[in-house]
């Protein structure tokens, strides 16, 4: 056998062809999906005449740094960030509670009526939030939280997702360790706390992610509830840079970028325990 390696001048465990085409496709790939991140980068340092050109401008000839300062100016920037710092956070803390809890109890314990409250909150996945979006409107007015931080933030607190995300995460944990848990005295609150909460870390950082991901970036309630500019949070307030009249796209670039600067970050820093956490709770 080593004879015929030599003979065919191949060295053993190595194989045969070269794979550089998976590069370049990979390659090709890759720049595709960061194009558009690209391009806006570009826009934001562009005039507004080369932005509306026909022939597209692939690189300005003189760097437009003042269109990040003028987004200060034409924005409460620093309010509207305050409000979708304070949003995210209340958000992301009352979901990690609402649903870690609820998707225990959905997952390890039994009683009356489970499985159809269960049906019941799986079937908000089905139906787009525009659908309820009037009745929610009609509770926040009821309670005299229009245009204020408390109206923005009720409906984020609580998730079918986040439910069904710990739900599955709990599902997936060895029944044996509770039940020595309660062998060993541990009431259900013990075990819940000592037990399962550490083990569903994993699931736990995704339902924070994604949550900060989606209140960081929602548009449609906080436009519906607010009408203050200094109230908004930022995506809702990146839409009020466009008019009917004129739009300065340059303007708008600069402010979305510094807008998804933070969630970039974070996401970037934290992608791996994301990936880790969807692939222990079982979600494809």
């Amino acid at each position: 056998m080593t004879t015929t390696t030599i003979r065919s001048g191949k060295r053993p465990g190595r194989r045969g062809g070269s794979h550089w085409w998976i590069h370049v496709v990979l390659g090709v790939g890759g720049f595709a999906m960061a194009f558009p991140f690209l391009w806006q980068i570009i826009m934001s340092l562009s005039t507004n005449a080369q932005v509306q050109s026909v022939t597209p401008v692939f690189w300005p000839g003189q760097l437009q740094w003042h269109n990040f300062t003028e987004v200060f100016e034409r924005l409460p920037f620093l309010s509207q960030l305050g409000t979708s710092v304070y949003v995210t956070i209340i958000r992301t803390i009352a979901q990690i509670i609402l649903c870690t809890l609820a998707g225990y109890a959905f997952a390890r314990m039994r009683f009356r009526g489970r499985t159809v409250l269960l049906a019941i909150v799986l079937s908000i996945l089905l139906v787009p939030s525009q659908v309820y979006l009037i009745s929610q409107y009609q509770i926040v007015q009821g309670l005299g939280w229009l245009d204020t931080l408390a109206g923005i933030v009720a409906p984020g607190l609580f998730s079918a997702f986040g439910t069904f995300l710990m739900r599955t995460a709990f599902l997936n944990m060895p029944p044996e360790l509770e039940e020595a848990a309660r062998m060993d005295g541990a009431n259900p609150f013990q075990v819940f706390w000592r037990i399962m909460l550490p083990l569903a870390r994993p699931s736990i950082s995704v339902l924070a992610i994604t949550t900060v991901l989606w209140s960081w970036n929602e548009l449609l309630w906080p436009l519906v509830v607010s009408t203050r500019a200094e109230d908004m949070p930022l995506a809702a307030g990146l839409a009020t840079l466009s008019s009917d009249r004129t739009i300065d796209y340059p303007v708008l670039m600069a402010a979305s970028l510094m807008a998804m600067a933070p969630v970039l970050i974070m996401f970037i820093v934290l992608q791996r325990r994301v990936i880790d956490g969807l692939a222990s709770s079982g979600l494809k």
